[in-house]
């Protein structure tokens, strides 16, 4: 089946890929669905790709939901990336009611789908922390995040529960799939058997998940110097026999160079083997030659001899330095995004807080405060736990400049737990990166006593005598309050300072979507538009998060139209009205 047509809107998308899902349950074939998907282009919307296809395996037998879930897995590593991934299960969130009146189990079902993403880490942990606090309280939403967490995630062996709710499937789950691959290289080292190898890999009927052959055949020629040349052998025909694509070929090299650094702590030697390997590969023609120019930035990531990096580190420092002096969190995520450097959000992060450590409390606080920013606008979980990482590992050294070094970094990891930057269960994952015994390893032990401790969250966010020591939950009262307060005949400056109050500029999309659903809601409409007028024409709020505000309120209106039935018309002269004032980007109208 071939589908030649691009759509242009999301009506044309939604009636090509019901068909390409269709035939997919039939067929079971995902390399034809990953093809047939690619073929439609429309990156825009392949968040509501994902939403469909959950949406109709939920109502669907076990084999179909597996067959869902699988299919995720195989593009996650291809076409979908995390923002749309993550995108398409809040939509799904969102719309619980609706799928509920169809599907009475739909609360559980839909829990089994948001820990199975976990588990085969296509949804980062942190989404349950970041999807709770953008959803109604009493919302059937939040239902679905608790049975997740309570029943599935939180279970003994819940992986292992988890991947086998629906029964598994002719396919590998998959932990089953690496641990399979795994099994193949060592046999083949042992034997030198390359038409067993391939014929095993070929058994697992996963060319999607092929970049895991070549990152684990590389890690071991790594590790296993003697098995160097079988592996080089491996790949090398593998490629040119068209069994391993050259782009799963390219994935693979590019996860192993973004692990090498982890690699050379087992490894010294790691770097120099991968480069070996790398020009090995690039001379007997099975690899691109421009690989290492895609390849750079993950290697300049960690080689401080990199003029990149070091441009990179200057200007962070004088970003970091100003925004000590002004307190302005939006100015600062503007200058970083002007950077244009995402992949070094690691060495962003290790560099404000060393610079932190060694200032006062109230920088302290600050930089603790705009993670908490960071994390809900630029900065993956990824991105936050390889910048502790590196600054663990490199804990001892700056323990020569700055005496109570692991103490006061044990405090920003436990912070960063309180404040929903981490999950407790990452500072597990941090601290199988370190040495045993090590200082950064003694400094995560630190942190986690911290957390043990009795009132651990006040006396956390209190360390450095500073900090709102708001929950969301009360983040979310007190924006109610404050809104609720001013609809009555409050003070318009007063409110724009209320709302300054909070610190929380991060949060500010609460306040954009508390006030229009407020403005919908009640007679004086005006006032309250005159407040997010007022609080834009100050810089108050962003047009980011107000973008973000309004994108939440336009994702409930269905619900809201239950309540306020010409809510769809209100909503679009509140966004005709944002965009003539300058409010939101003439784009937003556009988007669907």
């Amino acid at each position: 089946m071939e589908l030649k047509r691009v759509p242009a809107t999301l009506d044309d998308y939604r009636k090509l890929v019901v068909p390409v899902i269709e035939e997919y349950f039939s067929t079971g074939d995902v390399e034809l669905s990953v093809s047939e998907l690619r073929s439609l282009g429309s990156d825009q919307f392949h968040n509501y790709f994902v939403k469909k296809l959950i949406s109709m395996a939920m109502d669907r037998h076990d084999k179909e939901k597996e067959m869902a879930s699988i299919l995720l897995s195989a593009l996650y590593a291809d076409l979908l990336d995390s923002s749309k991934m993550s995108e398409g299960f809040m939509m799904l969130l969102e719309s619980t009611e609706d799928l509920s009146v169809d599907i009475p189990d739909a609360i559980d079902v839909l829990a089994v789908f948001v820990a199975r993403a976990i588990v085969d880490e296509i949804l980062p942990p942190v989404f349950l922390t970041r999807a709770r606090a953008l959803l109604p309280e009493s919302s059937k939403g939040i239902e679905v995040l608790q049975v997740a967490e309570k029943s599935y995630l939180s279970a003994p062996h819940h992986a292992e529960l988890v991947e086998r709710k629906w029964g598994g499937s002719t396919h590998f789950t998959v932990e089953e799939a690496k641990k399979r691959i795994q099994d193949i290289l060592r046999e083949y080292i042992e034997s030198g058997d390359t038409d067993e190898a391939f014929r095993c890999i070929r058994e697992l009927g996963l060319p999607f998940f092929h970049h895991e052959v070549v990152k684990r055949a590389l890690i071991l020629g790594i590790e296993n110097l003697s098995s160097q040349p079988l592996i080089l052998k491996l790949l090398k025909e593998s490629t040119t026999g068209c069994l391993i694509s050259s782009n799963q070929v390219s994935k693979g090299f590019s996860r192993v160079a973004e692990t090498v650094d982890d690699l050379s702590l087992d490894v010294p030697s790691a770097k120099t083997l991968f480069d070996k390997l790398l020009s090995a590969a690039i001379s007997e023609g099975w690899l691109d030659a421009s690989f290492c120019k895609s390849a750079a930035p993950g290697e300049d990531m960690w080689n401080a001899s990199s003029e990149k990096v070091k441009h990179f580190k200057e200007e962070s420092g004088h970003i970091i330095q100003e925004y000590f002096l002004s307190d302005d969190v939006p100015e600062l995520i503007r200058s970083l995004q002007e950077l244009s450097a995402p992949e070094y959000n690691a060495i962003f992060l290790k560099k404000l807080i060393t610079l932190a450590m060694d200032r006062k409390n109230r920088e302290k606080e600050m930089a603790s405060v705009l993670l908490s920013s960071l994390s809900l606008e630029l900065f993956s979980t990824g991105d936050i736990m390889k910048g502790f990482i590196m600054l663990l590992q490199s804990a001892e050294d700056t323990a020569l400049d700055i005496v109570d070094a692991p103490s006061e970094l044990a405090l920003f990891l436990a912070r960063a737990v309180i404040d929903e930057v981490l999950l407790p269960l990452n500072l597990d994952d941090i601290s199988s990166k370190l040495r045993p015994n090590s200082s950064g390893s003694q400094t995560v032990q630190m942190a986690s006593s911290l957390l043990a401790a009795r009132h651990s969250g006040e006396r956390i966010l209190r360390c450095w005598g500073g900090g709102t020591g708001w929950a969301v939950e009360d983040a979310k009262d007190k924006i109610s309050k404050l809104l609720e307060e001013y609809n009555t005949g409050g003070d318009l400056k007063e409110a724009c300072q209320c709302i300054r109050d909070l610190g929380m500029p991060f949060f500010n999309h609460e306040v954009v979507k508390k006030a229009l659903v407020m403005a919908m809601e009640k007679q004086n409409e005006a006032s309250i538009l005159a407040l997010l007028q007022e609080c834009s024409s100050e810089g108050l709020i962003t047009i980011n998060q107000m973008t973000n505000g309004f994108a939440r309120v336009k994702e409930g209106l269905d619900d809201l139209t239950l309540d306020i039935p010409n809510a769809q018309e209100k909503f679009r002269g509140y966004v005709e009205l944002a965009t003539e004032r300058g409010w939101l980007l003439p784009s937003f109208a556009s988007l669907p």
